[in-house]
């Protein structure tokens, strides 16, 4: 395939955007090479600004379970935009989107919208530390919760120290007060709350991860965490911006039948447009202003636009929940197939699935956590496998750390294009 025209929009966008993009992941430099412009895209298919044609599994990072351009979130927006694009005042359309997902989603009494799942995970630890009166948090190795200070800190020397800033512009301040965790490790959490005690305000992470490849919990993982936090008085947030609406309606919550205090949720929620929430029992949403004491505001939040794209995805959700079954046959065909095509060119990979998230780790051993991640990701394998794929038409995440996410406008016609793209691209990695 020819590049030509994404290449000169490239270089037109580094001169006026750093670095050529709005956010990192689409520069390419993980896997090297020019990043692709996009000029459209319908259902399963990308289209790009030099007329080529993509399979895509990324789907916008999420949102697009049901495929790119469905018509009825289409028409909504269309239909929304003829009456305005925003107001800053109160809408119908939040109460009854609002209604809907409460009713959706175990375990939660009120949600507030935002505009972005870093906004929502922000304000969702705000909202923690203002409830419980603790300054402390605890995150995991590998987990993202989007750009906010408190997210980008590295693991220290040892199991019980305090993070450090690993990007500039966060203080040493405010990395005092995260601490790490490894993801899928008990034992070592509650090291860390013992160190600890008394000054942790909630425990967040990605109940699947999505942001070192797809990572499961282990069993009992998520079980055991919701024990510490009860016996330790801290909060339990469960980061769902990727999981919420996808795995299943409710979320991992109805999945484990674990409860979290606090769920943050993007992505699918906003249906393609710019959307963020948070939510918790009305107890602990009440501290929120203008009736409690935590401060939390937005010009945008609510925003008709993205309340209309969200709701027509959500009321089809709701109303079908046999596309979750649908979908997550698609994601273990795939599974299958992807596994059958590498394991025939002794290709050495762990492949990690729940429902429709998947990723490929080229690794014989078990991808749990970041540090197994990163060594699964220290070869040159990803990069070939992604630009093999590129070259026949399918489109992966430029990132080994990250999910693929099925959609179910994929048919199972592109699913076998793809695993034979995977078994022609295998022949190459060595």
């Amino acid at each position: 395939m020819k590049y030509q025209r994404s290449s000169a929009l490239f270089t037109e966008a580094q001169k006026v955007i750093p670095g050529g993009v709005n956010s990192p992941v689409r520069a390419f430099k993980a896997v090297g090479g020019t990043p692709i412009f996009v000029e459209k895209a319908k259902g399963a298919y990308l289209y790009d600004v030099d007329g080529n044609k993509f399979i895509d599994y990324i789907n916008s990072w999420g949102p697009m379970i049901l495929g790119h351009a469905h018509q009825p979130v289409v028409n909504a927006v269309v239909e929304k935009a003829q009456k305005g694009t925003s107001f800053g005042m109160p809408t119908e359309i939040e109460t009854e989107i609002a209604d809907l997902a409460v009713s959706m989603v175990p375990n939660i009494d009120k949600i507030r919208f935002v505009n972005s799942g870093t906004e929502a995970c922000m304000s969702a630890v705000r909202l923690a530390r203002g409830f419980t009166g603790k300054d402390k948090i605890i995150k995991f190795a590998g987990c993202y919760h989007g750009h906010s200070d408190s997210f980008l800190i590295q693991a220290g020397s040892g199991a019980v120290t305090f993070g450090t800033p690993n990007s500039p512009g966060v203080t040493e301040g405010t990395a005092k007060d995260t601490l790490m965790a490894v993801f899928n490790d008990l034992e070592n959490v509650e090291q860390v709350i013992t160190a600890n005690k008394g000054e942790i305000a909630c425990v967040i992470l990605e109940p699947v991860a999505g942001n070192m490849g797809c990572i499961p919990p282990a069993n009992g993982f998520l079980e055991g965490l919701r024990k510490l936090c009860d016996e330790n008085d801290i909060l339990l947030i469960f980061d769902e911006v990727m999981t919420g609406f996808r795995l299943a309606a409710g979320g991992v919550q109805e999945l484990s039948g674990v409860k979290a205090d606090i769920v943050t949720f993007g992505k699918v929620i906003g249906g393609g447009l710019p959307v963020g929430a948070f939510a918790a029992r009305t107890e602990i949403m009440d501290y929120l202003a203008p009736i409690g004491p935590v401060y939390q505001a937005g010009t945008l939040s609510g925003n008709p636009l993205a309340m209309a794209a969200g709701l027509a995805m959500l009321k089809e959700l709701n109303e079908n929940h046999e596309i979750f079954n649908s979908i997550n046959k698609k994601t273990e065909y795939l599974h299958k197939g992807l596994h059958e095509a590498l394991t025939s060119e002794n290709v050495k990979f762990t492949i990690n699935r729940i429902g429709s998230m998947i990723s490929v780790h080229f690794s014989e051993k078990p991808v749990i956590d970041f540090t197994s991640a990163a060594e699964a990701a220290s070869n040159n394998y990803f990069k070939k496998f992604f630009h093999g794929l590129l070259n026949e038409g399918i489109y992966i995440a430029p990132s080994a750390y990250e999910t693929w996410f099925i959609c179910e406008a994929l048919s199972y016609e592109d699913l076998d294009a793809t695993i034979a793209a995977c078994k022609k691209v295998a022949k190459t990695l060595d």
